[in-house]
């Protein structure tokens, strides 16, 4: 792992092609060690896939799409688009241009229409070559998603009714590793809330709903409105989705961001 361009591009003192971002509109930085960047990727990782090499190329029960990598990034099938946000396809344009070389099948369409076609191929050579790749490459899968972050201010803040509270709340929170971890993981959990079809009843469940809802800027605060919002996001949710089934997981995950990094 290259830690000190790892370390530039958190602190934001280098800019990255994957997060044009200037330096000017974040005022408050946080500094991570080497090994919390480490255990961040791993967290996620764990968070997402239990920590499991298998667990890193998945299509989980009640979702119409693949998750892969640390993150369990989303790839729809062909012709197959849903409200959440496609977030594989640009991993993979990121990972090659790292300097990862990627098979020619991963840049293109999902080759896997169903979760039964993607079952049936779970041990075949496509996922079995894409989650060596996925294991080997943690540090810049979670590079990834703190550009993403990173780029996220400005659009949350643009989509907010209450554009300084979110501001306040995410800088606060980004000068302590326990209160970036909340932001990093998050985001990648349920993205920046600012899509208008990420909503149900019209209301959202990203970072942006998080922020908005914080009575002050901790991480045990970050987890009781993230708890707030899922529960929210169930009660929303269409009664075909059955999404009842997943709220007790998502709670324990947010109950997480209390304990130290």
């Amino acid at each position: 792992m290259n830690v000190r361009r790892f370390l530039k591009l958190f602190c934001l003192t280098a800019t990255l092609s994957a997060c044009a971002l200037p330096v000017s509109s974040l005022s408050a930085t946080v500094q991570l060690t080497p090994g919390q960047l480490q255990r961040v990727g791993q967290r996620i990782w764990q968070n997402e896939c239990g920590g499991t090499v298998s667990g890193l190329t998945s299509w989980n029960a009640g979702e119409d799409f693949a998750s892969l990598g640390i993150g369990h990034f989303i790839w729809y099938p062909t012709r197959k688009k849903g409200p959440f946000e496609e977030s594989f396809p640009p991993l993979v344009a990121f990972l090659e241009s790292r300097g990862v070389a990627m098979p020619a099948w991963a840049k293109g369409l999902c080759p896997w229409a169903t979760k039964a076609a993607f079952e049936a191929d779970k041990s075949g050579p496509r996922q079995t070559q894409l989650r060596t790749i996925l294991s080997k490459t943690v540090a810049l899968q979670t590079e990834f998603i703190i550009a993403r972050l990173q780029r996220a201010l400005p659009k949350m803040e643009a989509a907010s009714r209450q554009p300084a509270r979110v501001r306040a709340n995410f800088q606060a929170l980004q000068t302590t590793a326990e209160g970036a971890f909340c932001l990093i993981d998050y985001v990648n959990f349920k993205g920046e809330g600012t899509a208008p079809a990420e909503r149900y009843n019209g209301q959202g469940w990203g970072l942006l709903q998080v922020l908005e809802g914080l009575s002050k800027a901790t991480p045990s605060a970050f987890a009781e409105s993230a708890k707030a919002v899922l529960t929210r996001r169930v009660q929303n949710a269409p009664a075909s989705r059955k999404e009842q089934r997943w709220l007790a997981g998502w709670h324990n995950r947010c109950d997480g961001y209390k304990r130290g990094l």
